[in-house]
């Protein structure tokens, strides 16, 4: 009988058979942390707020003098540690999460300062990582913020599209959360095991779980018992 072959991708020193997502957002008028609270009913995930280190400002007063001001700062010299706003320590391993969504608000056309400090300090150690984006602006296109997060998340797998939710759309954005998971994959970068129907490997080499090598390129797994064993750095499910 045909044998099916089941892959989970192997972190160094660990093997999980499900990945983790982190959500990190900001929210100031509250439209993002409703989209979070709606994308958490959807999706297992660990979320962390980002909060200012200074309390009461007023980001919307004198049209948004202050939220521009630390953006212009930032702008001015995006590479020094202080031409960003100070924040509230956030306590959370990065190393323990696979996948990172990032929700953000815009301010004149960038991602919002406290955002961008914590991306500053932290943006080198989602390398390799899943980043997917979520912005909420009144009207603006999302470029700005974009570019921002690349910029501080410089070798980040970066998941498309982003989503784009209007302020209007915010009490409905359960739909338009649903099409977007479904648009980058959402359930396949999770679920940790990718069927593979092929049972002929061009290029591969075969090990027990234990390190042993049992066969080289271009064999058939056909003669293998059921069991589990290490394909290329991937643990591997092989069934009757």
């Amino acid at each position: 009988m045909k044998k099916t072959v089941f892959l989970s991708v192997m972190m160094i020193g660990c093997l999980s058979s499900n990945a983790k997502t982190l959500i990190v957002y900001y929210s100031y008028t509250n439209n993002v942390e409703k989209i979070v609270n709606e994308l958490s009913r959807k999706i297992e995930a660990e979320v962390v707020e980002i909060e200012p280190a200074e309390k009461g400002l007023d980001y919307a007063a004198n049209n948004y003098a202050t939220g521009s001001a630390q953006i212009e700062a930032i702008k001015s010299n995006p590479d020094e540690s202080s031409s960003y706003p100070s924040i509230d320590p956030v306590n959370v391993n990065l190393d323990g999460f696979d996948t990172i969504i990032i929700a953000a608000p815009l301010w004149w056309s960038q991602m919002a300062a406290p955002l961008q400090t914590y991306l500053f300090h932290n943006g080198r150690e989602m390398a390799g990582k899943n980043i997917g984006l979520i912005v909420s602006s009144a009207s603006s296109g999302i470029g700005g913020v974009e570019a921002d997060a690349k910029r501080l998340i410089p070798e980040g797998q970066f998941l498309t599209p982003s989503l784009w939710i209007r302020s209007s759309q915010t009490s409905s954005a359960s739909s338009m959360i649903d099409n977007w998971l479904k648009d980058i994959e959402y359930e396949k970068l999770t679920s940790g095991i990718e069927r593979v129907s092929n049972n002929v490997y061009p290029d591969f080499t075969v090990y027990t779980l234990s390190g042993k090598p049992l066969m080289y390129k271009s064999k058939s797994i056909d003669s293998l018992h059921a069991g589990i064993y290490i394909i290329n750095g991937y643990k591997t499910y092989i069934s009757q």
